[in-house]
């Protein structure tokens, strides 16, 4: 886990080294174990990384990093099955000179070109320059766990983990307006329709799954997809071996993700999610004394602090937590938002900032995570409807009896006739959801007109079809929602140096989850069905079914109400009313604390939104 940043050019007075200190000194955090520099011969490419140091902490695994005399690769990530793709290439021949898994890597490249990415159950965003084809190979993992950013001209490629580092190498810090527009009205940063486009222009995010090829001297650019979900092949399976299967998958997920020779832990919110992780870490090392982190919200209703201490009673672990407050948000925001580099949703991700802190107090490195599981297992309430309405085209008798159940549960959802008349007629849905969004941003009454009439973007309002649970599932984990949660967590534990890691993103798992009938992800009124059952011998019964979704969930409501924030709100609105982007009359509009996850959380959205722009 580290920073990478380069640039590329025909132009070689682009290419020099204080311009590269410059990029890998904006990005520190994220290397704070060392740092090193390469520039080729001819001037063209130049490479900065900034080291955290977890697999093979020698000299000899320090980047950038050289190989055959030919290849030189920056790498941001971990290629978790290393070890076996390096014995496998140990057999053909090739020969390391550490224990990375950033030089299998090159000697994967140097075998198998861009299909090496096909062998990789890894995160990684990283570069290889090869010089004798002049050709720059970049690629990024397929959830997006890794960041890579990257903005060019005629003359130059520059490419790097942060966009801090491309401002510091003068790239132009300008915002992209039509999508603080579906920030400040929709809560969205950003679209669907284009994974490339950031909420800063000339700025470009290289798509999870995808990979560049920039050849030189002809300055070709070519971005090709190298994977792709798949989300039509179901398999049958009963449900003894459907749990067996999982079972097996998610342990070797863990088994790999443990690998490291610095100290691992977990970070422990008391659902069902980071709960099994712990099961599956103490089953897989049981010897292990497992370090564990949390946020808690002492006398908030939904603080987790029962849930936390019945897995570190059960499973004798040590616990170790932070309690957030408005006082230290106060503190901290301004730093939280130079990290996070543009817009957030809620207060939530703070809790989570908060907890990376404080497993780098003491002093753990790598942290296993349970990001992931909602989005491939349907662990979230907005998906009942989806469900309900694939069975209800399907067998009206299964339909009638999920609803039944999910209308006994305590999981709160919506149901009315527009999910029938969806279910009759799914190729108009998204067409009509497009519709409403674009119409709420419009009959905004807070948004300047001007503002709304110059950047309404109807192009970025973005809704998949979906005739089935897959479908949805598919788009919120490969195309929109996934990526920017673990934006989030990436940007949250770099902050930290600290490296986070995730057991459900193995592709192999989540290429079986996706094969799985939809009934194995949601039944008789449960979300999450088969994690559910595969974890019932595992975890306490108060933990399987727990039904509440939270999620170190803040008392956000509670913390708008703080007198200081208020402030703080005041002088968003205004500022955002001297840029022109809300109307004056704003300023006397009654301010309304919401909870992190409302729907409509305006006010929290000036307070963020006024420190980007």
């Amino acid at each position: 886990m580290c920073g990478i940043a380069g640039i590329i050019s025909t132009n070689t007075s682009q290419v020099y080294a204080e311009r590269l200190h410059k990029m890998t000194d904006a990005i520190a955090h994220r290397g704070p174990d060392g740092e090193g520099f390469w520039t080729n011969n001819t001037q063209s490419v130049g490479f900065g990384h900034r080291r955290l140091a977890i697999i093979d902490l020698s000299k000899n695994a320090s980047q950038p990093m050289h190989f055959l005399d030919r290849y030189t690769i920056i790498h941001n990530g971990e290629i978790y099955n290393y070890i076996e793709l390096g014995n496998e290439l140990k057999k053909k021949g090739y020969q390391f000179r550490s224990r990375s898994d950033t030089e299998v890597i090159l000697a994967a490249y140097d075998l198998y070109k861009a299909e090496c990415l096909q062998y990789f159950d890894g995160m990684f965003a990283f570069a290889i320059w090869d010089e004798k084809e002049q050709n720059l190979f970049c690629a990024r993992d397929r959830f997006g766990e890794k960041p890579f950013y990257y903005s060019f001209d005629e003359k130059q490629f520059l490419f790097a983990s942060e966009r801090k580092a491309l401002w510091a190498a003068g790239v132009e810090k300008k915002i992209n307006n039509p999508l603080l527009l579906n920030y400040l009205t929709l809560g969205l940063t950003q679209t669907a329709a284009d994974n490339t486009i950031t909420f800063h222009q000339d700025i470009f995010s290289l798509p999870a799954a995808h990979y560049i090829s920039l050849q030189l001297p002809s300055f070709t650019f070519t971005l090709t997809r190298y994977w792709d979900a798949d989300k039509e092949t179901a398999i049958k399976i009963n449900e003894k071996d459907a749990v067996e299967k999982l079972k097996e998958l998610l342990t070797l997920s863990v088994q790999r993700r443990l690998r490291s020779d610095v100290a691992t832990g977990t970070s422990l919110s008391g659902g069902l999610d980071s709960s099994s992780i712990v099961a599956f870490i103490k089953q897989v090392q049981s010897e292990n004394q497992l370090q564990t982190f949390s946020a808690v919200f002492p006398g908030f209703e939904k603080d987790e602090s029962k849930y936390i201490d019945l897995i570190t009673q059960k499973f004798s672990i040590a616990n170790h937590k932070v309690s957030p407050s408005v006082e230290t948000l106060i503190t901290d925001l301004e730093k939280l938002c130079f990290h996070q580099e543009e817009p957030f949703s809620s207060s939530s991700i703070y809790a989570q900032y908060k907890v990376f802190e404080l497993a780098k107090q003491y002093d753990v490195k790598v942290l296993l995570d349970g990001q992931g599981a909602d989005e491939t297992l349907a662990g979230y309430s907005k998906y009942i409807p989806w469900f309900l309405q694939e069975l209800l085209r399907k067998k009206y008798s299964s339909f009638r009896s999920e609803l039944t159940a999910f209308k006994k549960s305590e999981i709160p959802f919506e149901w009315g006739l527009k999910n029938y008349l969806a279910a009759l007629f799914p190729l108009q849905i998204p067409g009509y959801l497009e519709k409403r969004d674009i119409k709420k941003i419009k009959r905004n009454g807070d948004i300047n007109n001007d503002f709304k009439q110059q950047f309404l973007d109807v192009q970025s309002i973005y809704k998949p079809l979906v005739v089935k649970l897959n479908d949805i599932l598919y788009f919120n984990t490969n195309q929109f929602g996934l990526e920017e949660l673990l934006r989030y967590a990436d940007r949250n534990s770099m902050a930290h140096g600290r490296e986070i890691r995730l057991p459900f993103l193995s592709h192999e798992l989540v290429t079986f989850i996706n094969s799985l009938p939809s009934r194995y992800k949601m039944h008789n009124g449960w979300t999450k069905w088969i994690l559910r059952k595969t974890c019932n011998d595992m975890l306490p019964e108060e933990i399987t079914r727990r039904k509440d979704k939270i999620g170190y969930e803040p008392p956000q409501k509670l913390w708008m109400e703080n007198k200081t924030l208020q402030e703080y709100l005041h002088e968003a609105k205004k500022k955002l009313i001297t840029q022109h982007i809300l109307k004056p009359e704003v300023l006397n509009k009654k301010n309304q604390p919401l909870d992190a996850h409302a729907a409509d959380n305006f006010d929290w959205r000036y307070i963020v939104a006024a420190a980007f722009v």
